[in-house]
């Protein structure tokens, strides 16, 4: 299997690490894995692509690249650039923290994954929560490396993978609790933390410039029964299939009827 591993922590990060040696694994003998990520952190950045502004790609090692660019452009740069073919598989993560709940729609990650899908190819974005009950762990990312290969490995064969225009992508995210207290993997949609939305913390340099910095929430807050943040609260490693298609289907509807009658 040939497999492509991308995140949005940067070339450098602990989590991406984690994701090189789990890709080995299930690229097996004879597969290749193939690195190309971000020169710098790029959280945040979503699906964001460098339309304007041309970016550095620097080859650090066979097979790894870092780009000055966003985990989309990553993407872009690993298709149409570096690889000789595409990938069987884009894997994007292990994100330091989660993509739980609304994070997806700012997410770096995801907007990896989210290409990949786009690109016609089988992707998912792995991210590890994070919480009092793991944080001070010496390996905080010791769930994904204990559980990630077995869980990968029945996603890539249990998905019901298709050929529909905005192609199925996975959001997988392991939970905040050390390996042993991992209850099991489980299939959930995407919560909402009531309450929880981005802010601006302004602060004045010594120099008496003003600058801002944007600040997140609480990301223990709860949400409903059954969704991503509240499973992974209950120490389940969630999987939320996604698509890029931002439609409404229910309200469209609802909206032909209406205007329809009007």
């Amino acid at each position: 299997m040939r497999i492509l591993v991308t995140n949005d922590d940067g070339i450098n990060a602990a989590g991406l690490a984690v994701l090189e040696e789990i890709a080995r694994s299930l690229a097996g003998t004879g597969g290749a894995v193939w690195t190309v990520a971000p020169a710098i952190e790029q959280s945040g950045t979503g699906h964001c692509v460098s339309y304007i502004t041309p970016f550095l790609v620097t080859e650090i090692g066979k097979r790894r690249f870092s780009v000055q660019g966003t985990p989309a452009d990553c993407v872009l740069v690993a298709l149409n650039h570096v690889m000789d073919a595409k990938p069987d598989l884009v894997l994007s993560g292990v994100n330091r923290g989660n993509n739980a709940g609304e994070n997806t729609l700012y997410s770096g990650t995801i907007g990896a994954a989210m290409e990949g899908a786009l690109q016609g190819i089988r992707s998912m974005a792995v991210s590890q929560y994070f919480g009092p009950a793991n944080r001070g762990l010496e390996n905080p990312f010791e769930s994904v490396n204990r559980h990630g290969l077995q869980c990968l490995q029945d996603l890539i064969q249990k998905t019901p993978w298709d050929g529909a225009d905005y192609r199925l992508f996975l959001n997988v995210n392991f939970p905040p609790c050390p390996a042993d207290a991992v209850m099991g993997m489980r299939a959930c949609p995407q919560g909402f933390r009531q309450g929880l939305v981005f802010g601006i913390k302004p602060f004045t340099t010594p120099s008496g410039r003003e600058y801002v910095i944007v600040v997140g929430g609480d990301q223990q807050l709860p949400s409903a029964p059954g969704t991503d943040v509240q499973l992974n609260q209950e120490n389940w490693i969630t999987v939320t299939p996604m698509r890029a298609d931002l439609t409404d289907h229910h309200a469209t509807r609802q909206l032909a009827e209406a205007l329809d009658g009007a």
